[in-house]
């Protein structure tokens, strides 16, 4: 837990740039903040692109989507949120507009970009409110889940 609060600290400090030699020297300082050693991959069996940095988004609160066994709502589906999916989430419980500082959450607006958990776009999806997704940053576990054809409706290259 430290070592997280350590790295989001970096982060939030502005002293953080992600080139692959900085991020070779955070992932030696601080080994568990759950930075990918590459060999975390996306749905294409391609290294796991960021998915994004401003906000902070990921499990870790490291840009990408990665997960863990205590990550307990799976968030490996790099999602660019919509006001339609927002607001839908919003009625299911989970309200991604305001601000929870106590979990490092910055509140979304519409167009920013988010690791979700996995049961929630599936499930917006079958509502038809599902949000376009970035499928390099979507981790490959997500096949577990979702077929890549489905995935693939939703791409942000397909969708733009």
């Amino acid at each position: 837990m430290i070592l997280r609060v350590v790295y989001v600290a970096i982060l939030l400090t502005g002293t953080f740039h992600s080139s692959g030699q900085e991020l070779d020297s955070l992932r030696n300082i601080y080994p568990m903040a759950g930075i990918s050693d590459d060999k975390t991959l996306n749905v294409f069996g391609e290294p796991l692109q960021m998915c994004c940095l401003n906000p902070v988004t990921g499990y870790y609160r490291n840009g990408q989507c990665l997960t863990d066994a205590s990550d307990h709502g799976t968030h490996i589906v790099c999602a660019r949120v919509t006001e339609k999916f927002l607001v839908y989430s919003k009625k299911q419980g989970n309200d991604l507009v305001t601000p929870k500082p106590q979990f490092n959450f910055p509140g979304l607006k519409a167009g920013d970009q988010w690791c979700l958990c996995i049961s929630r776009w599936y499930e917006a999806h079958k509502a038809g409110v599902a949000p376009p997704i970035d499928l390099h940053a979507t981790n490959i576990k997500a096949l577990g889940f979702v077929p890549l054809e489905i995935l693939k409706a939703y791409s942000l290259t397909q969708m733009n």
